[in-house]
């Protein structure tokens, strides 16, 4: 058996350098990449916002110790919690992420860049704070901005050509390298520090995506992304300490991580680190739905008013999906909690024909007992439309389609209701903007009301003044 214990110490992995030199290199100038990281934190916010109405998500929220104080810690906006900035990144990414309403980008891995956003501004905040005590100027919002737009770019990088179900991983993975990397770089590390912190983020261990499949889809899938930003902060932190790397991480034989996930396949990578990801996020705007389903829901509501009041004519539901709607959404049997049916594309349809709409509210055990919506699954046959896998994976496309047609028993049926674009797709940005305004004005109004509110809405919507306004400032704002 040939030795793979020979030990030298190899130059650092190519993947490794790659993320380092964008991360302390690279210069965010592009007024649409800056305009969109100011979109998507407002964005996240909102999502975290509306978050705080359900208990299963407040309960995750606080310190790990109950009562434990952090001076100049960063403060967790719409709690009154002043943390560290690894429990304050748990708690703002859980927020974020709970109701899978923030923003999503696709290619082989389906990612949720702004889960990533939790990192940068509570880590901006901590240091503002600290600076502050020390009697130093505080970080500007900018700062926050640029480390988002790497934060995109990195994650998003890998999850265009790089398939991380394939290899048996959540794309979770995927975040807590990309925050690592941007996190690294927002604390002030140098080259060798971040190469340091994110070769420790691909040895870690990755997590199993069996958490958010059938048959052990759960709550966890709502959590996961703040766990992986968080462990990233805190590999961040470890690397401007001093800890040493480990420099061929991916390419180790035998051990390392091309070796035990990938089958020995190098990482393949689309494009250049520049700013394509931010610029090019689908934002979540009408429904809190796996980002698949979005354009599927679209579609179900187009078909409401003709199926609604014949629901029981119905005989059949086509739907013609691309492949990864029908590896992650694809789901029959029962239906046991919140999480399990916000990754139904059945169920998720189902609201849209029978009630016209869909909201997080739509997901509960109440909501669910309805029997007119199972009934209404069992009749849906999905199946993938090649057309629609193509050009979804296709950079001058990036399609994300869905149809749908209810067959009556009559022998009549609906026309068939397409949505090749959902809405917050980039193509339809200037038809979603506005909405998107709404949806942060309604989810600020469930925490603030009066001047602060206001106050709010009008540093989230002002590119030059929230740039320019200090981090801690901002997220004294957003506290309560």
């Amino acid at each position: 058996m040939e030795s793979t214990n020979l030990n030298y110490r190899a130059e650092p992995d190519e993947v490794l350098t790659r993320i380092a030199d964008y991360v302390s290199g690279f210069e965010v100038t592009s007024p649409p990449a800056l305009e969109s990281a100011r979109l998507c934190i407002a964005d996240s916010l909102a999502c975290g916002f509306e978050a705080l109405g359900y208990e299963d998500c407040a309960r995750m929220l606080g310190p790990v110790v109950p009562g434990t104080e952090v001076p100049d810690g960063a403060r967790v906006p719409g709690t009154p919690f002043q943390l560290d900035p690894v429990a304050a990144t748990f708690n703002l990414g859980t927020l974020v992420r709970w109701l899978d309403f923030n923003d999503s980008f696709y290619g082989e891995t389906v990612i949720h860049p702004s889960d990533n956003i939790a990192a940068m501004l509570m880590i901006g905040d901590w240091m503002s704070r600290t600076r502050l005590a020390e009697g130093r100027e505080p970080l500007p919002m900018r700062a926050v901005m640029e480390a988002t737009v790497k934060a995109y770019e990195v994650q998003g990088g890998l999850a265009l050509e790089n398939d991380f179900n394939a290899m048996g991983l959540d794309h979770t993975a995927s975040i807590k390298i990309a925050t690592c990397a941007a996190a690294a770089g927002l604390l002030g590390c140098s080259r060798e520090q971040v190469i340091n912190a994110v070769s420790h983020a691909w040895v870690d261990g990755q997590p199993l995506a069996t958490f958010r499949r059938a048959p052990n889809t759960g709550p966890r899938k709502s959590w996961a992304a703040g766990d992986a930003a968080s462990r990233g902060v805190w590999l961040a932190l470890l690397a401007l300490r001093g800890e040493e790397g480990v420099p061929s991480a991916l390419t180790a034989p035998r051990w390392g991580f091309y070796d035990v996930y990938t089958k020995g396949q190098p990482l393949r990578f689309q494009r250049p680190f520049e700013t394509y990801v931010i610029e090019n996020v689908l934002f979540k705007i009408g429904y809190p739905a796996a980002f698949h389903a979005q354009s599927a829901v679209e579609a179900a509501i187009g078909l409401h008013e003709l199926v609604s009041g014949r629901l029981d004519d119905v005989e059949r539901v086509e739907v013609r999906c691309h492949k990864s709607s029908m590896i992650i959404l694809n789901k029959t049997g029962p239906l046991h909690n919140f999480a399990d049916r916000d990754h139904c594309l059945q169920y998720m349809m189902a609201r849209g024909l029978i009630f016209g709409k869909l909201t997080a509210d739509d997901y509960s055990d109440e909501a669910a007992a309805d029997p007119r919506i199972d009934a209404l699954r069992e009749k849906m046959h999905l199946v993938e439309d090649e057309t629609y896998s193509r050009d979804y994976l296709d950079p001058a496309k990036r399609t994300n389609s869905n149809a749908i047609q209810a067959h009556f028993r009559d022998g009549s049926s609906t026309p068939v209701s397409e949505v090749l674009y959902p809405l917050g797709h980039p193509r339809r940005r200037a038809e979603g903007l506005p909405l998107l305004t709404e949806k942060l004005e309604r989810s600020v109004s469930l925490v603030f009301s009066g001047t602060r509110r206001e106050q709010i809405l009008a540093v989230a919507k002002d590119q030059s003044r929230l740039e320019s306004m200090a981090v801690n400032e901002f997220v004294d704002l957003l506290t309560v």
